[in-house]
Order: C-alpha cells, then sequence, then structure tokens
C-alpha cells in the first residue's frame, strides 16, 4: 500500500486549502446560516475541482474533503462528486456520461443521494417510483438525486420534475436538507444491478463503499479542525499563570483526540486507495465509516471539553465542528450499526473461502 499522493492529488488538496481557506470564514458561515454558501460554491467549481475528481479518484477526494472539513465550508461538494460525478462516471451509459457529466463537472448540475436505502422508496408495476426519505442532505441545493429503492436499485430523479417534492428539514449539522417525496416519477436507472458485494447490487455496493470513504475523508477534517482549535485555545488560554495545554489531563486528551484523527484519516485513505486500485474495499469503507462515526464523535467531544465554558457558547467556531462531527457520526450508518454489517461481510467472505 502506498498513500503517497500524486502531483495531481497534491496540487488539488493545495488549491482546496487556498480556496476554503480564503472564503470559508466563521463570518461567512454565519452570514450562510443553515444554507450554502453559493459564492463559495461557484469559487470551487471555476477553479475546477469538482471535475478534477475524475482525474485524482478517490484518494484525492478524500484529500479535498479533509481541506473542507476543517473549515466545516457549506457546499455540496461531497454529495455531487460522490452520488453525481462518481457515480455516474463508474455506472453510466455512454449517453448518460455524456448528458450527465458536463453539468455536473462545472457546477451548474448539483447531484445528492437518498442512500442508504431504508426500504422507503418502492417501484410499482408500470415502473414509477413512490415513497419517500425523511432527510437528504443537501437536497434543496440539487438539480439531481440519486435514489436508492428498497431493492437497492439506483435511479436518477430530477428534483425539477412534477412528481418529486422537496420538503426542507433542518438537521444538525447545516447542511441544506430536506425530505425527499416521490409520487409516481419515472426515474432513470443507473447501472445493470448485477450482484455485487455480499449479494447487493454492484453498482449500490460501489456508490455506497464510496460514499462512507469520502464521507469519512470528510470527517478527518471536522475533527482536525476541532482539534487545532483546541490546540489553540489550550496553548493561548492561561489558569493559574500557566497554559491550559501545561495540564497533563488535557496533554492526555488532545493526545487521544489526535490519535483518533489519524486513525479516522488512514482508514479512509486505505479504502480510497484500495477503490483506486481496482480491489475489493467494501470491507476496508465499513472500518473507514466505524471510525469516523466512533472515533469523530469522541474527537469532536473533546474539542468541546477543552475549550472549557467557551466551547459551550452555540455562536463559537468549535461549536460548528461539533454538529458536523455527530451529523457525520450518523450519516450512512452510525458505529453500531456499520460494525454488524462489517462483521456479517467478513463472516459471509469467511464462508466464501471455506467452501
Amino acid at each position: 500500500m502506498d498513500f503517497t499522493p500524486s502531483e495531481e492529488q497534491t496540487a488539488a488538496q493545495g488549491l482546496a486549502a487556498r480556496i476554503f481557506g480564503d472564503l470559508s470564514t466563521h463570518e461567512r458561515l454565519t452570514a450562510a446560516g443553515t444554507g450554502t454558501d453559493a459564492e463559495l460554491w461557484k469559487e470551487l467549481c471555476a477553479a475546477g475541482l469538482p471535475a478534477a475528481v475524475e482525474d485524482v479518484g478517490l484518494l484525492g477526494l478524500v484529500l479535498v474533503l479533509e481541506e473542507q472539513g476543517r473549515t466545516t465550508a457549506q457546499v455540496p461538494l461531497a454529495a455531487t462528486c460522490v452520488y453525481g460525478l462518481l457515480a455516474v462516471a463508474a455506472h453510466g451509459t455512454p449517453e448518460q456520461r455524456d448528458r450527465l457529466l458536463p453539468g455536473l463537472r462545472d457546477g451548474t448540475a448539483v447531484a445528492t443521494g437518498a442512500f442508504p436505502a431504508r426500504g422507503g422508496v418502492h417501484i410499482a408495476e408500470d415502473g414509477a417510483l413512490y415513497g419517500s426519505v425523511p432527510w437528504v442532505p443537501w437536497l434543496r441545493d440539487a438539480t439531481h438525486v440519486l435514489v436508492a429503492d428498497a431493492e437497492r436499485g439506483l435511479w436518477i430523479v430530477r428534483t425539477g420534475d412534477p412528481d418529486v417534492t422537496a420538503v426542507p428539514v433542518e438537521t444538525t449539522a447545516p447542511w441544506s436538507a430536506g425530505r425527499l417525496v416521490l409520487d409516481g416519477v419515472r426515474g432513470e436507472r443507473l447501472g445493470n444491478g448485477q450482484p455485487g458485494a455480499n449479494g447487493q447490487p454492484q453498482a449500490y455496493a460501489d456508490v455506497l463503499a464510496t460514499a462512507r470513504t469520502a464521507f469519512a475523508g470528510l470527517q478527518a477534517g471536522v475533527c482536525a479542525g476541532s482539534l487545532a482549535r483546541a490546540v489553540h485555545h489550550t496553548v493561548t488560554r492561561e489558569q493559574f499563570g500557566r497554559p491550559l495545554s501545561t495540564n497533563q489531563g488535557v496533554l492526555l486528551r488532545a493526545a487521544d483526540a489526535h490519535m483518533d484523527t489519524e486513525a479516522i484519516r488512514v482508514t479512509a485513505y486505505e479504502a480510497a486507495w484500495r477503490h483506486d486500485e481496482q480491489r475489493d474495499c467494501a470491507a476496508q469503507a465499513l472500518t473507514a465509516a466505524w471510525w469516523a462515526s466512533e472515533a469523530g464523535k469522541r474527537v469532536v467531544h473533546a474539542g468541546q471539553h477543552l475549550h472549557g465554558g467557551t466551547g459551550a457558547d452555540l455562536d463559537h467556531p468549535v461549536h460548528r465542528h461539533f454538529l458536523w462531527g455527530r451529523q457525520l457520526d450518523a450519516y450512512l450508518g452510525c458505529g453500531g450499526e456499520v460494525l454488524e454489517e462489517l462483521g456479517l461481510l467478513l463472516a459471509h467472505s469467511s464462508q466464501e473461502g471455506a467452501s
């Protein structure tokens, strides 16, 4: 395994760090409220970052999303890349790729995903889609939604269709979310339905593994940003005539948070590397998701606690990291749920090996 970024991946990460660092400020995030920073999204697309994902691969996307997570920038980058660009590029027909990818590359189209499949969407005998999904991230901005039906088939649905309703909802993190309601919409099938990992359709399994890996990378950045703020606070804040960082309890808590953050990062890197090398990465994606959920939760709680009373201020920047970290903890499956799925996958693989 070699996680050393390529020259292109390093350039993409550096560009993302500069744009997010310059534009995703506390003042702009406060002004955006729970919605998207439209100007920041335009800047990212003008710089070609979404389009670059096809060249830098999933590992490159993970590196870029780390930079987004550090600043908790409110743009639909992960959703558009995972459920739009990468999904269509990997599983779309030549006609679908020619028609859909240009808009996703330049940002005129925004994608999101109703994932994972939880049985809320069904296919009628006439092929129309019915049902609802309680909340979908970035739905208020999306032009296309990748919907997973009860049988884990994938469908591309346009939010502008009269049979599609998006009802705004508020979640823990300000992800411009909405409740998706489908009332007889004619979706566009993505993927051929061939069985893949653990008996799931191949396209569904691949997109879910890609999403878990990408959002784990985002969580690594959220945690790194939270920890950086906590370190700055404890180094500069004095108590009883010395910095808080000189207290052993503070040092141990920060060290544990650092190790947890590195575990999230390296497991996301491994899953992304295996995906880009076209190796099986189902177990690695679940491992990254588990670390992102369990360790991510610990890190953002530590960030709050190390700020003391300041951490209780809902307007303090560290609180935004806390909200994102808790949202990512539950998105695509909380720790216990993911661990159960990983156990079943490993048991299934062991049985296949024995036979």
